[in-house]
Parts: structure tokens; sequence; C-alpha cells
């Protein structure tokens, strides 16, 4: 099973399952998030769909057949008829790290309006939830009344311990159902934790018209990614699993160093490129790395983050792959999109780092500088999507001083532990906001 249909899953997860499951042994019974589009359109068409990899010098795309259903995320009655099934082995997920609504130390957000309806709606007939987290629970309740067997529960997010933050919160929500419920759980539910990379922009017009060209199929849900993939797992698979190695799938004792690699070096520049290039008037990924000034502050981010990093995972060849990668004019990564759930990732993503040099007794400066970047697009453009929007807005209506101030509050209170970040911070937002308004003056 998988909860959170959408672009990623059907690049990473189905792409790998597709191309080590040559027997046909496995199968994806994919749900939506928010809306049913997605599960509509590949139900059209059989559930097969086309994965076109766009590489620098051209492309290739492969028919993939992996996932077998398509479900809107709200049809509860076939969530739990799966997951009370003994066949279901393994639950993924790919919903955003916004999308678990977690507090900032990983606990259910009971302020939440969406987990305090599920909250309710606990206490009727219908019990129709609208929270992933809820409805995993809720699946998994089912499970355990048909005797199904343990299961393993596989976040695929950019949140650091994933398997281990989904997992404790799935406890505490499931004393909700009840402690029998949450007895089972803890007994019978592995939580993996991963690390997981493929860029996967937004599917286009032109890509649709493209996958018919490559492949004769009518597709209206093609996916666009790179060549590039990479998936590290640890946890247990108590039911069973593909043979995801074959395609390359690492797995391993201890996932924080990976986790940490990817999460810093791969979405700490992304973030960082997010900022600085929208600042700058670029719109991809490619236009802003191609800017000497971003592409520098990327690599004394890197510099810093990798101080911090095991020597043995090879961080040098992974910087060069990612510039290779970013360097790939043809892969079209909308800076908008990364920018989307800013407070959240620059929690995870750049604030570890800094707090990391300022420990070794360093300044930190080329984090400080993403996170200035960050603040200075907002007071510029306004508010973005978030899901600390209200308290965003809040901060915007402050004077200056004081919005840099809530607005790092909101992304970690332990910046402001260091009265001199918030001084640096406020002094790169003004050189920011300085810098794009003359940029896009010189354009108009």
């Amino acid at each position: 099973m998988h909860l959170g249909l959408g672009a990623f899953h059907k690049a990473h997860q189905a792409w790998y399952t597709d191309v080590v499951d040559e027997e046909g042994e496995w199968g994806i019974a994919a749900f939506t998030g928010r809306s049913p589009a997605a599960a509509t359109a590949l139900t059209e068409q059989g559930c097969a769909y086309t994965v076109i990899e766009r590489g620098p010098g051209g492309d290739r795309a492969r028919l993939v057949g992996s996932i077998v259903e398509a479900h809107d995320g709200a049809d509860m009655r076939q969530l739990r008829h799966l997951l009370a099934s003994p066949r279901t082995a393994i639950v993924t997920i790919t919903i955003t790290e916004a999308g678990y609504r977690l507090t900032a130390d990983g606990r259910p957000d009971y302020s939440d309006d969406a987990v305090q309806a599920d909250m309710a709606a606990l206490e009727t007939d219908e019990r129709v939830l609208t929270t992933p987290l809820c409805r995993l629970v809720e699946g998994l309740a089912a499970r355990r009344l048909a005797g199904a067997g343990p299961i393993a529960v596989v976040p695929c997010d950019n949140m650091p311990r994933n398997g281990s933050v989904v997992g404790e919160a799935v406890l505490e929500l499931a004393a909700h159902w009840g402690p029998e419920v949450q007895a089972w759980i803890a007994e019978n539910v592995s939580f993996v934790s991963t690390s997981v990379d493929r860029i996967t922009p937004r599917t286009t017009s032109g890509d649709i018209a493209q996958a018919r060209e490559l492949t004769g199929f009518e597709d209206k849900a093609p996916v666009v990614t790179e060549p590039f993939h990479d998936w590290v797992l640890s946890g247990d698979f108590p039911a069973g699993r593909p043979a995801w190695e074959r395609a390359g799938v690492r797995f391993v004792e201890d996932i924080e160093p990976w986790e940490r690699r990817k999460l810093w070096l791969l979405n700490g520049s992304h973030s960082l490129l997010a900022s600085a290039g929208q600042l700058r008037g670029y719109s991809t990924v490619y236009e802003a790395v191609s800017d000497p000034a971003c592409r520098e502050r990327v690599e004394d981010f890197w510099d810093e983050a990798a101080r911090h990093l095991p020597d043995d995972l090879d961080v040098p060849a992974y910087r060069r792959s990612l510039l290779e990668r970013y360097d790939n004019p043809r892969i079209e990564h909308r800076l908008e999109q990364i920018g989307q759930d800013g407070s959240l990732k620059l929690r995870v993503r750049v604030v570890p780092v800094v707090l990391a040099e300022r420990a070794a007794g360093r300044s930190g400066g080329a984090g400080i500088r993403a996170v200035a970047s960050w603040i200075a697009l907002l007071i510029e453009q306004g508010s973005a999507p978030d899901p600390q929007r209200t308290a965003i807005d809040a901060a915007l209506e402050q004077e200056l001083d004081d919005a840099v101030r809530s607005l790092m509050r909101l992304i970690a209170p332990a910046l402001l532990g260091h009265p001199d970040i918030h001084t640096e911070v406020l002094r790169r937002v003004h050189e920011e906001i300085q810098l794009s308004r003359h940029m896009n003056h010189e354009r108009s």
C-alpha cells in the first residue's frame, strides 16, 4: 500500500518495484492525499504510466506497471479492507513534511484543525478521516481485528529519523483508538527509516505529448525525472519486501549519516537556491546554480555541512554528482515549488548545520545567509504556502527587526539563543532586499 500518490512516488518507490519485480509478485495499491484526481487519471488507463528519465543528452522512457490499484485517499472502506489483508506487507508514505501534521518536537499537532476534526470523527459511526496518520491508524486497527499479522510502515519524506518520528506519532495517536490498538501496533508494526533522492519536477502538457512519442502509449499521467536515483533504508520488513537491492537500494544499520548527507547537501542547497534564486529573478534550479554568486553560496554551505559528516560517505563525490544534476538544463525543477513549506524545511535542512558550526566555534555564516534569504523573499514577495502561514503573515506585519526575530523563532527558537545570529540575519536581510531590488530594476 502507498499513501500519497504523486509524481515522486511514481518515479521512486513504484519505479524501483517495477524494475526489480520481473515476475510480477508485488503490486502497489496507492491512495491519494487531498484530491482523487491522480487516482482517477491512473485508473482510466489501467494504472500503467510512463517514467521519462531526462538526461542532459536525451530522454528514455519506461512503462511502469507496479501500481495495480489507485484509490481516493478518502475511501476509508477500501483502505481498511486492504490494510486488514494478510497479503498487504508494506505501507510506504510520501505526503511531504507538512502532511504529517506534527509539532516541532514530532508529536501530533492537536491544534491543527484537520487533526481536531479527525479526533471528533472517531466518536461518530462514519469515521471519515482526512489526515494521513489518522487514516493509517484506522487501517492498522482493522488489521489487528482481522489478525492479519505484522507489517512494515516506510515513510519516504524528508524528515530526520522519519521512521522513528512517524512510529512515535502513530503510537500516540493510537491511544485514541484504545490501549489494545496501541499495544498491538507497538508489537506488530515496524517503522522503517529512509533517505530518498530523485528530483521529480511537475509534469507539463509537453511531457504528456513526449510520453506518447517515446512509447506510443496515450498516457495522461506520465512523470519526468532525472536519471539519478537513490534509496537507503534502515529497519525490518516482517512480512517480506521486494528485492529492491537489485536496483541499487542500500539497507543499513544506521540511517542518520545518510539522511544528513542528503538533507543537508541536496535539500539544504535546494532551499538555499529557492530563496536566493527567486530574489534574483530565477525560476529553476538550473538558472540559479548557473549564477556564480548562487553557486558560491551553495559551495560555502556544503563546506560547512561537510565538516559534520563522516568521511566514509564520500562527500566530495556526492557534491560533484549534485552539481552535475543541477547543471542538467533539461530538468526544470522550479524554485517556487521547492520553496513551499519553507519554515519546516529550513528547520531540518539548514538550522542543524548552523548550530553545529556554532558549537564548533565557527560562525555558520553560509547557513545564516540561507535563513536571511528566506526571510528577505517573504518580505519582498509576501507570504508563501506554508503550514505556519498565519504566523508568518502576522510576523510580516511587524517592523523589520521584530519580523526577523519572529520568523527566526518560527524556524527554530534555538537560533535566538545566539544574539549575534539575529544581528547577522538582519544585516543579511537588508543586503538581500537591496540586491534583489537592484537586479530586478536592471532587468526591467
